[in-house]
């Protein structure tokens, strides 16, 4: 019986380191979903929790709405009469259904093989850090350079880019990142349109995640989602606003040095396991 209460009180020490790294990472192109199984590894947590990392991501993307809110609503304003507007709701929609279909058809063997590989997240992430080092290397002046402004078609292979992501390791935000860079984009506009890809992208993985598991949910899993989800958007806020400044200065090599290291690590301490 203590036991258990000792157990149900680390519960929300969990859920709050979990948070923080999703809000940290999310953003960051180092694969959150990535981090966060490597966590819950190294805390020797049950599989009960893979909903719970999938669901506080929503709250990270939230911090996306938040901080764009102004230029949302100003786009949601001008939709019946701006071609613009709708051309980057558009956008977003056509770069959106790439993922959206994979997800659906591979959510299974997604959830059940994928993120039960700790040895696929290392690998994903040391392979996803050397070809983001290969891609900032190359230094090339983007021709787009608005995330509000991206032709349909740059969006559109954006998206399918992204479908790598499923692999956990591979990184969201890296993936559409990369896309961005090889189609054309600068580094601020790649960043920026996967802030925005990451909405339906993330709420559409909450949806289907929260569905499947309903039954399986009870109030202390309910609790914990809730504190994770908080905590997940204070900290994506403070890291948006640093990492379009971080970008235009630093580049993406830290992001992916950080990568190497981590899966690198990772790769060692398996062999040992």
């Amino acid at each position: 019986c203590v036991a258990g209460f000792v157990r149900r009180d680390m519960d929300w020490l969990y859920a709050v380191l979990l948070g923080v790294i999703e809000g940290l990472t999310e953003f960051l192109p180092v694969s959150s979903t990535g981090h966060l199984l490597l966590a819950k590894e190294a805390l020797g947590l049950g599989a009960r929790w893979d909903t719970f990392i999938v669901v506080i991501q929503l709250g990270a993307i939230l911090a996306v709405v938040a901080l764009y809110f102004g230029r949302f609503w100003n786009i949601a304003l001008r939709l019946p009469h701006d071609p613009a507007a709708r051309r980057f709701v558009l956008s977003v929609l056509v770069a959106f259904l790439p993922a959206a279909v994979v997800g659906l058809l591979a959510h299974d063997f997604i959830k059940t093989v994928l993120f039960e590989s700790p040895k696929i997240i290392c690998w994903s992430l040391v392979i996803g850090g050397v070809a983001l080092l290969a891609l900032d290397r190359l230094g090339r002046d983007g021709r787009w350079r608005d995330g509000f402004a991206l032709p349909l078609p740059t969006a559109f292979g954006i998206g399918v880019v992204q479908c790598l992501a499923m692999i956990p390791g591979v990184s969201r935000s890296g993936a559409t990142i990369a896309g961005g860079l090889l189609l054309g984009c600068d580094k601020r506009a790649a960043a920026e349109f996967s802030f925005f890809l990451a909405i339906p992208t993330m709420a559409g993985a909450f949806v289907l995640d929260i569905y499947e598991n309903r039954s399986a949910l009870g109030a202390h899993d309910a609790g914990l989602i809730a504190v994770g989800f908080l905590v997940s958007f204070v900290v994506a806020v403070l890291v948006i606003k640093a990492f379009i400044g971080l970008v235009a200065r630093h580049g993406f090599a830290p992001y992916a040095w950080w990568r190497i290291v981590v899966g690198g690590l990772g790769l060692v301490a398996l062999q040992f396991l």
